[in-house]
């Protein structure tokens, strides 16, 4: 059974990523945010799991840099948004932009 929200330790377990660098890693990827609870410990969900996995892969078998690591994952985020939304509806959005932007020109 998949737990909602995991520990330090318990994802420093399951990652095999000491604690002290989930949280070197933090500070250096947007893309790992743990939320904290009411007494101030982090609580990971599984995507910020996956996304630890990913840096682990990257950084520690792979040897890129962290600024390395900070363009794939960008990257993979890039072609993940783009799958999910379709071209038309890209197109929609770019004329409300536009047309946004007018209408505040005028204001």
């Amino acid at each position: 059974m998949k737990k909602l929200y995991y520990s330090i330790g318990e994802v420093s377990d399951i990652t095999e990523v000491e604690a002290h660098v989930l949280r070197y890693w933090e500070t250096v990827f947007d893309e790992l945010n743990p939320k904290k609870n009411k007494a101030g410990n982090r609580v990971y969900k599984e995507n910020d799991i996956e996304t630890i996995l990913k840096l682990k892969e990257l950084i520690q078998e792979k040897k890129y840099s962290t600024e390395g690591a900070q363009q794939v994952l960008k990257k993979d985020e890039e072609e993940e948004e783009s799958k999910e939304i379709p071209v038309s509806v890209k197109k929609d959005l770019k004329e409300i932009r536009l047309f946004l932007n007018q209408l505040l020109e005028k204001l």
